[in-house]
């Protein structure tokens, strides 16, 4: 939940700390370390508006880059064919807006043994819009990564490499229903027009909008903020790539359902 920050504004010399550390870590986040991206977003934003507690923020995010030096990746061998994550998180911003994530990656051609490549694009923005409601968010989520997504087909096709539809992956059905002309408009008539974009694009066959469960969303991970916990057991899927995920959901109260289901005895 978005909360009123009434602290005292910052000044000339905390302004300019703040804009040295977004120029500062923004390539290297961008090409190496994305688990940077989504604070250093949220920071760019208070550029002009900052106050105290973004200075506490600055700080909390210097510690961070001081405790996790250093970060590689790993670029495994793959068909070149491009994959993209999408995912929104509704109301999360100041002044009732949302955040859009997007992870962009290299991976097989579909129905082959498929493998989860670092990044070659990570989105992590708040959608300027306001939205009316979760799909409508989800939908603005998959419309910033599709225009991302364009000049990198082009780009791959240029360089020898076909690109079938690029499969775009959400995990709001709503949104994929909509999108994929399954459910028809309504009531929902608040999503805006410039969205039904993708709609043309999908019937050019550019795009392959589906769904697929939260759970293994890599872009879930770019759209808020989350605790320690979650950063230490996602941190590796996203740096090192040593393990397949299995759960990078990053919703605290799903965790804690989970883990009580965990917890309860077995019937007999």
């Amino acid at each position: 939940m978005t909360k009123i920050d009434e602290s005292e504004p910052m000044n000339s010399t905390q302004k300019k700390l703040l804009q040295q550390v977004c120029g500062q870590f923004l390539y290297y986040a961008r090409a190496v370390d994305s688990t940077m991206l989504h604070a250093l977003n949220d920071l760019s934003t208070k550029v002009n508006n900052g106050t105290q507690e973004t200075v506490k923020a600055i700080t909390h995010f210097l510690n961070y880059c001081a405790a996790n030096p250093d970060a590689t990746i790993v670029y495994r061998a793959s068909d070149m064919i491009l994959y993209n994550h999408s995912d929104a998180a509704y109301l999360v911003a100041s002044n009732a807006r949302s955040r859009a994530g997007g992870y962009t990656y290299f991976g097989n051609e579909q129905g082959k043994e498929q493998i989860f490549n670092p990044p070659i694009a990570v989105i992590a923005k708040v959608i300027k819009a306001v939205m009316s409601s979760a799909s409508e968010a989800e939908i603005g989520a998959l419309y910033m990564n599709a225009q991302e997504l364009i000049p990198l087909k082009v780009t791959c096709e240029e360089l020898g490499h076909p690109q079938p539809a690029t499969p775009m992956r959400t995990d709001n059905t709503t949104a994929c229903g909509l999108l994929n002309k399954k459910y028809k408009q309504n009531r929902s008539k608040a999503n805006d027009m410039r969205f039904w974009w993708l709609v043309d694009r999908a019937d050019q066959n550019q795009f392959q909008i589906y769904w697929d469960k939260s759970e293994t969303n890599l872009a879930d991970y770019f759209t808020k903020h989350h605790p320690g916990s979650h950063h230490r057991r996602v941190r590796p899927i996203y740096t090192q790539q040593q393990d397949t995920p299995r759960h990078l959901q990053g919703c605290i109260e799903l965790l804690k359902r989970k883990a009580k289901v965990a917890a309860r005895p077995a019937c007999n």
